[in-house]
């Protein structure tokens, strides 16, 4: 298979994180202040992990991936699930904070519901990361760890416009682009999900342009962020929606050539419904192009029997690595590294973030990307399972 280095993939994965601590003990330990810099040793100190859910493949991976580096630098890791119940994350962070956590390290299910936490962790002294989704409406968040989100989405809608004939491979208007409309329909995520905006926004700063000049049109006219949200990203949901759009707006002479998807499980449940409605079982016999992100294994596997065309790829292993980076520098008594500390305003605050960069994965590229790097096997891709 060809592998072709592309324009806007984002950085490459190999990073130097490159942050710095010096000994001392951390915020919440013995003799420790609400900015770090005690006596105590890392073995001698836990790190609260809390996580939304384990029905979504990369949480999983995610917090596997906190609590191994966290225990390599020799610290405890209290690991927790909250299965996608907001009182039972609520739950489990006030029980870390009573069992005096020296740090926390927080994927919401719904970034504005810990505000009584954060309060709580805040007088406490223990530091707040706010993993991956931004824990909104609390000034007492110390650091943001993340991807370019607003990249996401205009890497996905490029996959889309690529995968629709419109971009060549370097991105480009393509010379031999379909003179005639496409049509796409447009899939959100979660509102609770404050990333949920930027992937959205990030997505409609590239497409807009080519639905205004009616490169590409939305027959079913559902345009907005509120008409495609997918609450708590589920499958079944999209599934379903997928479904009702087809029957709603695909019965006459409309055809349907692409949908915007924002997550791979997601992305499965479209593929679904467009299968069901016998719409073609891959690309090459017809399929609409059906975009993704987080390279679920699953995902991947499809993408190389040519189902779904494309997906981001954020490399859960470096996230990891940085928050257990600025978990450690805030137990040093020092502030982790921020690259940017001007576009994530939770509604009370501008906190300091860490943002990773993306790459979009394709059927001639994933081999490169995710195979060549350890991320998954040869054998995992073509079983479809890790």
């Amino acid at each position: 298979m060809q592998n072709r280095s592309m324009k806007m993939l984002g950085v490459s994965a190999a990073l130097v994180l490159g942050l710095t601590a010096c000994a001392g003990g951390g915020a919440g330990s013995e003799g420790g202040d609400d900015t770090g810099g005690g006596d105590a040793a890392p073995e001698d100190m836990t790190v609260g992990v809390s996580m939304p859910t384990q029905t979504y493949e990369r949480w999983l991976n995610d917090g596997a991936a906190v609590e191994d580096g966290l225990e390599e630098l020799g610290y405890n890791a209290d690991l927790q699930y909250a299965d996608d119940d907001i009182p039972t994350q609520q739950q489990q962070i006030d029980q870390m904070i009573t069992q005096d956590m020296d740090a926390l390290i927080i994927a919401s299910i719904d970034g504005s519901a810990l505000t009584s936490q954060l309060d709580a962790a805040d007088a406490a002294g223990i530091p707040v990361i706010s993993y991956d989704r931004l824990l909104t409406n609390s000034e007492n968040v110390d650091f943001y760890v993340t991807f370019d989100n607003f990249a996401v989405g205009q890497e996905q809608a490029n996959a889309l416009l690529y995968g629709l004939g419109i971009l060549d491979e370097d991105f480009e208007p393509a010379e031999d682009a379909p003179e005639e409309t496409l049509n796409v329909e447009l899939f959100a995520g979660s509102l609770d999900d404050n990333n949920a905006r930027f992937f959205w926004d990030g997505a409609m700063d590239v497409l807009e342009p080519y639905i205004e000049d009616e490169t590409i049109a939305v027959p079913s006219g559902q345009t907005t962020i509120d008409q495609a949200a997918t609450q708590r990203w589920e499958q079944e949901t999209a599934q379903e929606r997928m479904e009702n759009l087809l029957t709603s707006t695909y019965r006459g002479e409309e055809e349907l050539h692409g949908v915007l998807s924002p997550a791979d499980p997601l992305s499965r449940g479209i593929i679904n419904a467009l299968r069901s409605d016998g719409l073609g079982d891959t690309i090459e016999d017809g399929l609409p192009i059906v975009t993704g992100q987080d390279a679920e294994i699953a995902t991947v596997s499809l993408i190389a029997e040519g189902v779904q065309h494309s997906t981001i790829f954020k490399d859960t292993r470096l996230l990891a690595e940085q928050a257990v980076n600025a978990a450690d520098t805030f137990l040093n008594g020092e502030e982790p590294e921020a690259n940017d500390t001007e576009s994530y305003d939770n509604g009370s605050a501008v906190i300091p973030s860490y943002l990773l960069p993306v790459e979009m994965i394709l059927q001639e590229n994933y081999e490169e990307i995710l195979v060549d790097s350890e991320y998954y096997t040869e054998e995992q891709v073509e079983s479809g399972q890790q």
